[in-house]
């Protein structure tokens, strides 16, 4: 590739306060998430009524490309079977619950 920033495929927050929708969206690694900037919307996740629409086609190119996926967008991409694969957990490491020493 021509570019010397890596491409992400990523999930944008877009939408209203308690009212979370996603737009896929893939932009340049350099932009923070919250930037909103991108280079071509992918699909859209929507918790509520519309559901997910993904542009499987274009979603695979840019992966053939060598767009790096966020963990999230890869488990949305393999539920929704545009991609095969495992889902990675990713919720932060602190919150696996561990076992309280309990103190004597």
């Amino acid at each position: 590739t021509m570019s010397p920033h890596m491409l992400m495929i990523r999930l944008q927050r877009v939408g209203r306060k308690n009212q979370p929708s996603f737009r896929l969206v893939l932009t340049d690694s350099k932009n923070s998430a919250k930037s909103g900037k991108f280079i071509e919307i992918l699909g859209s996740h929507n918790y509520r009524k519309d559901g997910t629409i993904l542009h499987a086609e274009r979603i695979t190119h840019w992966i053939k490309q060598g767009a790096q996926v966020s963990d999230s967008a890869n488990n949305l991409l393999v539920s929704n079977k545009v991609i095969s694969g495992k889902k990675k957990n990713v919720l932060p490491k602190k919150t696996v619950p561990k076992k309280e020493e309990v103190a004597a």
